[in-house]
């Protein structure tokens, strides 16, 4: 299966990518395509995390949906996706709500890497505050609702977003508790649409999702070149 991935960075880096612990938080808009882009990467040791069931407002831009599985549990259906184009592939789903108290028991299981897709400000925040505790790379997804263009979207870190209500809440808290602003991020520059509603389409969200991936995927191939 990963041959044109080998031809492309080398059997050894791509075994290095098997070889490495992921949390995803959320398999949502972000989260679902961030799972995909793993799963065809070589990662194989991937935990989800989500709460929620399928909706049908899901289907104009979360990949692991269609009509036939609304009402389903989110992470029951990512494992099914991800098993149905790696049969072999090792992934935990967990069906639960992230709180304080189990996302330290959660944390212990010594994550390489974090992916924060979720949309608690929360658990993003206890993320931010954790990941030097912990010692794993986190990357954490801003917002992409009300927005429509994926070309401004980044990889960055906190303290350098702007026209991102999610990151301005966050980079506000995390600065008053005195803790890293570094923390790198998938963030949009683009102002958000005027809209009552909290409006979404699939072009901003997916992209996110493959930018979290990718800043695992280059740290990793980037720190085995280097060796």
């Amino acid at each position: 299966m990963f041959d044109r991935l080998d031809k492309l960075i080398g059997e050894e880096a791509r075994k290095e990518i098997e070889g490495k612990k992921v949390l995803l938080i959320g398999v949502g808009g972000v989260g679902g395509f961030a799972l995909e882009a793993l799963v065809r990467s070589g990662f194989n040791n991937i935990t989800i995390v989500d709460y929620d069931t399928i909706d049908e407002s899901n289907l104009n831009r979360q990949i692991i949906t269609n009509e036939k599985n609304l009402g389903k549990i989110k992470v029951e259906e990512a494992l099914l996706r991800a098993k149905s184009i790696r049969s072999n592939i090792c992934i935990n789903p967990l069906n639960i709500k992230l709180t304080d108290a189990n996302l330290v028991e959660l944390l212990d299981n010594n994550y390489d890497y974090i992916i924060d897709a979720c949309d608690d400000l929360e658990i993003k925040f206890l993320l931010i505050k954790y990941s030097m505790k912990y010692n794993y790379k986190l990357i954490s997804s801003m917002g992409t609702a009300k927005k429509t263009k994926p070309e401004l979207l980044s990889i960055t870190t906190l303290d350098k977003t702007f026209n991102d209500p999610i990151a301005r809440i966050l980079r506000s808290r995390v600065k008053k508790e005195h803790i890293n602003t570094k923390v790198h991020v998938v963030s949009s520059t683009e102002t958000i649409k005027e809209v009552k509603e909290k409006g979404t389409c699939i072009l901003v969200p997916s992209v996110a999702g493959i930018l979290c991936a990718s800043y695992i995927f280059n740290d990793i191939i980037s720190s085995s070149s280097n060796n």
